[in-house]
């Protein structure tokens, strides 16, 4: 058996299952919506860490060497 008919039975039976299979999940729009959600609450958290890094980087007073 070749390579190519192998392949061709297991893509012909892995789509026969799915077809089958009637509970398939949820849609893709809610899990999409939730993704964006914690993208955004990240994008938020990490500015809010930058800001405050910045600024405690800038209230460090700078090095003067002693006489």
């Amino acid at each position: 058996m070749s390579i190519l008919s192998y392949l061709h039975v297991v893509l012909t039976t892995r789509l026969a299952e799915v077809r089958r299979d009637g509970e398939r999940g949820d849609s893709p729009v809610p899990t999409a919506v939730i993704i964006f959600g914690l993208v955004f609450v990240a994008t938020i958290v990490t500015g809010l860490a930058l800001s405050k890094a910045n600024d405690w980087m800038t209230n460090i007073p700078t090095h003067v060497n002693p006489k």
